[in-house]
């Protein structure tokens, strides 16, 4: 099976199974494709892993899966294989996709090759700027987080599992995550376009605080 015939049906099955919700559902799927491929072009990373790997990132959310780590590689491993995709890149593909996953703000990533840094990269790239705030306000609606609390103070997890068991605000969230992406982009080309999203997110977060406090 040529490459193109894999990456549709790969297509097709993330298509069919990314229905849990509308923050990981396919159209964040294919801007994170679109932006990885990108990358890949300017870092010079393989474009047939990283498209696999940025269609396939979400397979597994430890969201779905009661917390298991693992799962999203014994997903790709099996379709992979059924579709006669090389072992070889079948290994990589499943190394990034169980490592592309935000765990906490002092966890470190573990991305070893530039084709996880491309995925990773873009896939926080999307929780970054205006779409990432759709996404976040998203999330927190579905999962029923207050929407801020000044009480409650943001809280940067030392491990996974901390980070797993979080019950925070949602506004909260941006500093125990979206705001501490910036920082973690492993290229240059990603860094570059964090910066004005970063700085969106920002501007938007002053705003909320000026109409929070009832100022005009």
């Amino acid at each position: 099976m040529d490459k193109k015939e894999v990456i549709r049906k790969v297509e097709k099955f993330v298509k069919k199974t990314m229905t849990h919700d509308p923050v990981h559902a396919w159209d964040h799927i294919d801007r994170v494709r679109k932006l990885a491929l990108y990358l890949a072009r300017k870092e010079k990373a393989d474009k047939f892993i990283v498209e696999l790997a940025a269609l396939l990132h979400d397979v597994g959310d430890y969201k779905y899966f009661k917390g298991a780590e693992n799962a999203g590689s014994k997903i790709c491993r099996k379709l992979l294989g059924k579709l006669g995709v090389d072992r070889g890149i079948v290994n990589q593909v499943c190394e990034i996709v169980d490592e592309v996953t935000f765990k906490g703000a002092r966890v470190k990533s573990k991305v070893r090759t530039v084709e996880g840094m491309v995925v990773r990269d873009a896939d926080k790239l999307d929780n970054l700027g205006a779409i990432g705030i759709a996404r976040t306000l998203t999330w927190g609606g579905l999962i029923k987080r207050t929407i801020h609390d000044p009480r409650i103070k943001p809280v940067m997890h030392a491990t996974f599992e901390q980070y797993k068991k979080r019950g925070s605000t949602t506004i909260n969230h941006f500093y125990e995550k979206v705001l501490l992406l910036k920082d973690q982009m492993h290229t240059s080309t990603a860094r570059k376009l964090a910066l004005r999203r970063h700085r969106f997110v920002e501007k938007f977060l002053k705003e909320f605080y000026k109409e929070w406090d009832g100022k005009l």
